[in-house]
């Protein structure tokens, strides 16, 4: 009950909140439930969304209506109030699994730009998707994959004739705008809930998928600029990173 006026006050002239006799009082109502991650007890929990109602009180009868209150998130575990903008970070296992859905979408695409010929480029991005969480990946796996999405003008670009100095082994047009859209929807949901340094992590493998079999193809470089910005990073960071992906560490 928030306190709003107090009728006796304590030996040394203060107001005492425990002999409080008026005050307002929020009435609770749950209107809606759900999972989210909760900042007071630092992991998933459910949750309660609540609206309530302020009135006045006066020797615990209630008055006078004082207004609405809320929306409000309350978690059920440490009863925690939040604000509704709560709910825009992720659960631990939805950002676990936009993580992996993002690594496996930059690897893709990377093997789109860059084709899938030579084992080096190949195992660099098992390696990078099976650490991102899907352990069963395999070569094989992702090369089915890249030819079906080859032949999935839906979602990646059609074939265009190759220009001099060379694009993609595979054909694919590195900035169409099918492919950029595939990437930007990937990341960029889950780009604002990584520190700088995971986005720069999820750069880095794409860049060093694209180095496996040698310095990168025109087409890997557009591609990996597209996976830059569409993780929030400024093309002067992109370009350091890229670099620094060049020399072994």
């Amino acid at each position: 009950m928030a306190l709003w006026r107090c009728a006796v006050r304590d030996a040394q002239g203060r107001h005492s909140p425990d002999r409080c006799v008026v005050g307002v009082r929020t009435v609770w109502r749950t209107v809606g439930d759900g999972e989210f991650f909760c900042p007071g007890c630092g992991g998933d929990r459910n949750f309660h969304r609540r609206t309530g109602r302020r009135r006045l009180v006066a020797f615990g009868v209630p008055l006078l209506p004082r207004g609405p209150v809320g929306p409000i998130v309350e978690c059920t575990a440490c009863r925690g109030r939040f604000a509704m903008d709560v709910l825009d970070h992720p659960t631990t296992t939805r950002f676990s699994a936009m993580l992996r859905d993002a690594v496996h979408t930059v690897a893709l695409a990377v093997l789109a730009a860059g084709g899938t010929e030579a084992r080096t480029v190949r195992r660099a991005a098992v390696g990078a998707v099976r650490a991102a969480g899907f352990a069963d990946c395999s070569e094989e796996q992702l090369v089915t994959l890249i030819e079906a999405l080859a032949a999935d003008t839906g979602r990646l670009p059609g074939r265009y004739p190759t220009p001099p100095g060379g694009a993609s082994r595979h054909g694919f047009d590195p900035c169409g705008t099918a492919l950029a859209i595939e990437l930007h929807e990937a990341l960029e949901p889950l780009a604002p809930h990584l520190a700088p340094a995971g986005r720069e992590s999820i750069l880095l493998q794409g860049a060093r998928i694209a180095l496996a079999d040698g310095p990168y193809r025109p087409a890997e470089r557009e591609v990996l600029a597209t996976v830059g910005r569409a993780l929030l990073l400024c093309p002067e960071d992109t370009d350091r990173l890229l670099e620094a992906a060049r020399t072994p560490s």
